[in-house]
């Protein structure tokens, strides 16, 4: 599915954070179109994970303004829209007794619903869920009986179950080997391209991120770039674009994906 860049569902205007007395995040204005499939590059304490918290609302900025869907997130209440996969998603006791469809339906917006019997409607959005990660066969196995690669399937799949239109996701291929990564970049692409999610993806494996989405953003404290992957590499071969030097690029729509 297109990018309908007509549609800004992500809105960050003037954000600033700081913990204390150290300047996190200074003056970032990003907007996030239905559709984009976005690779987030920054050093580390660079403020990308501080970022993706104050866009799902887990922190307030110091100054600026977010918009989720086009409302204000302090009015926003359709979270269901949105899914996060953080980087401690995996980081969970192997021995914990849950299957996988139990880790999966823990993601249904309805809490009551968790351990509680599912009706109908919770028992196919949970099925479907596991089927566009392609992990359905592996439904009754215990997570921590499950390699690294399979669990982080299983946490996407407990962030589709509310089928959100935008996916977060926080260094989602950190532990896992080349060849599950494949697999895993094949998955994403088709959750962008035939289901029409918007994926937002912090990374620091650059090389993989600009062959596979359509728009690289890089936080330094600041917005240092918004560009295509082709721009994004052409510019970075005779600047530093990390560094303070770089200056933003304009938001390039004329990509080929």
């Amino acid at each position: 599915m297109p990018v309908d860049h007509s549609k800004n569902i992500i809105e960050t205007k003037n954000i600033s954070f700081a913990y204390g007395k150290e300047d996190v995040l200074k003056n970032i204005t990003l907007d996030i179109h239905q559709g984009d499939y976005i690779g987030m590059l920054g050093p580390n304490g660079a403020g990308k994970t501080t970022l993706f918290k104050i866009m799902l609302g887990l922190l307030r900025p110091k100054m600026g303004t977010v918009k989720l869907f086009g409302e204000d997130i302090s009015k926003f209440k359709d979270w269901q829209k949105i899914g996060y996969v953080p980087q401690t998603a995996t980081n969970f006791d192997a021995n914990f007794p849950a299957t996988v469809f139990e880790v999966v339906a823990m993601g249904l917006s309805k809490k009551s619903h968790w351990f509680n019997r599912k009706t109908k409607t919770d028992l196919k959005r949970i099925a479907t869920a596991l089927e566009e990660v392609n992990m359905l066969p592996y439904q009754d196995r215990l997570i921590g009986d499950l390699s690294g690669g399979q669990q982080q399937r299983v946490f996407i799949a407990r962030a589709l179950v509310n089928n959100p239109e935008v996916l977060f996701l926080d260094e989602p291929t950190a532990g896992v080997d080349s060849a599950t990564q494949n697999g895993f970049y094949e998955m994403l692409q088709t959750l962008n391209k035939n289901l029409g999610i918007t994926l937002v993806l912090v990374s620091h494996d650059i090389e993989r991120l600009t062959k596979e989405v359509m728009h690289i953003v890089c936080v330094d404290r600041t917005l240092t770039c918004h560009t295509s992957p082709e721009e994004y590499l052409k510019e970075s071969e005779s600047t530093n674009i990390l560094g303070h030097k770089y200056k933003i690029l304009p938001h390039n729509h004329n990509h080929k994906k």
